[in-house]
Formats: C-alpha cells, sequence, structure tokens
C-alpha cells in the first residue's frame, strides 16, 4: 500500500474558546478555503494521529486545522455535564470564533464526525461541508445490533486502559485489531505516537473514571435531517465498528448526503490509504466550491 510516512508532530499553537484551551496544528496557506480536521475517540488519538498522513496533501491548497479535541491530544480536559455532542459542537464554534474562521469545510473521523454532524444542524451557518468517516450519530441501524452497539470502542479502552495498564503492544494489537484492515502495514511510528499521547495523566485519568466525565450520549437522529451541508460519508469496506450498511443509511438521511465506500480498509481508511483518501475528499471539496 501507498504510505505517507507520519512525521514527528509540528508544535502547534493554543487557543482560548469559551473558557477552554484548543490545541491544533496549522498547515497550508492562509487566504485558501479553512478546512477543520477532527479526530476519532480512541487512546491517544490526536489531530496529528489521525489525519498526520494526509493533511499536507490538503495543504497544498487549503488552510487546515488540525484540532485535539477536548479531553485528548495536548487540549483542555473538562469534565463535561450535559449533551456531549451540543457541548463540543457549541466550544468548537468558539474555537472557529477564536481562529477568526466563518465558515469551514470539516474533515472528520469517528468521534469528531459526529461532533461535526451536530454543529452543522445547530451552527449552519458556520459549516461549507462535511467529510464524515466512520462516525456513530444515531444508535439504531438496518442491521441490528449494530457493532458498537456492543460498546466496542468503550470495551477496548477499557482493556487498553485496565489490567497492566497501557502499553506499546497493547495499543499495536488496539489499532491492527480494530482501526487498520492491513495489520502488519500499521506503521511503528503511528503506534508510538498514540502510545506516548495515551501516557498523559489527564487522559488516563478520564478513561480510568468510574463515573461518566464526557458527558450525556445523545442520539442525533433528528438533528440529521435539519443538516444543510453538502456532506460526504467515507467509509471502510470492513470498518470495525459500523458496516457499510450504516452510513447508506446515514446519506439518506442528511438531505444532501453522498457515500464513498472504500476497499480493503477499515475504521482509519484516511491514515491506511491517504492517497485515495485525499482523491475521493479532495473531488466532493472541489465540487462544492465550483
Amino acid at each position: 500500500m501507498d504510505l505517507m510516512n507520519i512525521q514527528k508532530p509540528p508544535e502547534g499553537a493554543h487557543a482560548e474558546a469559551d473558557g477552554v484551551t484548543y490545541h491544533y496544528i496549522e498547515l497550508g496557506t492562509p487566504g485558501t478555503s479553512p478546512t477543520v480536521f477532527l479526530h476519532g475517540g480512541g487512546p491517544g488519538c490526536t489531530g496529528w494521529s489521525d489525519f498526520g498522513q494526509v493533511a499536507p496533501l490538503f495543504a497544498q491548497d487549503r488552510h487546515c486545522f488540525l484540532v485535539d479535541i477536548l479531553q485528548y491530544g495536548k487540549s483542555a480536559k473538562p469534565v463535561i455535564e450535559g449533551p456531549m455532542w451540543d457541548y463540543h459542537a457549541a466550544k468548537t464554534v468558539a474555537l472557529l470564533d477564536t481562529l477568526g474562521i466563518e465558515r469551514a469545510d470539516f474533515v472528520c473521523n469517528s468521534w469528531g464526525g459526529t461532533i461535526a454532524l451536530n454543529l452543522a444542524a445547530k451552527y449552519p451557518e458556520r459549516v461549507r461541508s462535511l467529510t464524515i468517516t466512520g462516525s456513530m450519530p444515531v444508535f439504531h441501524g438496518p442491521l441490528a445490533p449494530l457493532p458498537e452497539g456492543g460498546r466496542r470502542g468503550r470495551n477496548a479502552r477499557d482493556v487498553y486502559y485496565g489490567g497492566t495498564g497501557p502499553s506499546w503492544e497493547k495499543m499495536r494489537d488496539l489499532i491492527a485489531r480494530l482501526e487498520w484492515y492491513d495489520a502488519g502495514a500499521v506503521p511503528d511510528d503511528t503506534v508510538t505516537l498514540r502510545y506516548e499521547q495515551s501516557l498523559d495523566p489527564e487522559e488516563t485519568a478520564l478513561a480510568g473514571a468510574s463515573d461518566n466525565p464526557r458527558g450525556d450520549w445523545q442520539d442525533l437522529t433528528a438533528e440529521l435531517g435539519a443538516i444543510q451541508a453538502p456532506t460526504l460519508f467515507m467509509w471502510g469496506m470492513y470498518d470495525a465498528f459500523l458496516t457499510p450498511d450504516y452510513p447508506l443509511m446515514l446519506a439518506r438521511m442528511v438531505p444532501k448526503g453522498n457515500l464513498h465506500i472504500m476497499d480493503q480498509v477499515s475504521h482509519h481508511l484516511q491514515e491506511e490509504r491517504p492517497h485515495d483518501y485525499y482523491t475521493a475528499v479532495t473531488g466532493f471539496l472541489n465540487q462544492q466550491h465550483a
């Protein structure tokens, strides 16, 4: 497979947004199309870990912001009370305000995609388009039960942080088993990046909390029908959490929904096949700007 070797993450910068601090990495040229990347919710995930292999391609003609969502990476790790996706959407809009971004294209994986879908429903004027990869905004689907209905992601975090605690080997197993199609192609640098971030004391404390520091779960069924932004669902044929029938349903629930299913990938297709992911997504984005 044609992979870009992930490099050491740039230093990035911090921005205050409605009482919390975000960390983000900025790539590309100011004045070009602002594009916000929001990562997934796995242990050790950051904007760079999930998009560091593909964002430089987008940065050739876009102004890219790789954001560490709250409770991850170098961003603040507040305990969230109340509806979780409403909280994240409001704080992300505050971040856009701080960065001077009026409208953005959002390119997202998993957890970050659910944030962006809710943001597009609640703050439509801030979203030009959405690319959603492997996200679970609703709790139902054509095939029941949903694989993630068994809390596969939560269970994976519990196993990773439980027992003898985090290790490089456990991180590699998690990525190979749940996020990549070709287990043998997982780069050691990616495993190391995720493993080292997972050791952050605040992140470890959140993962092991007995209560729910991430907020109250929300089903976004009603919100999806209100989204007016053109939306591309990018999905792996072998996604370990949500099979391709699920995003087909989502694409029909969103008024301007589209679906692209990629072969020989699982949950992190933007890492496993970055050039192919970029080609499909940038074609969609260019169509919106035509």
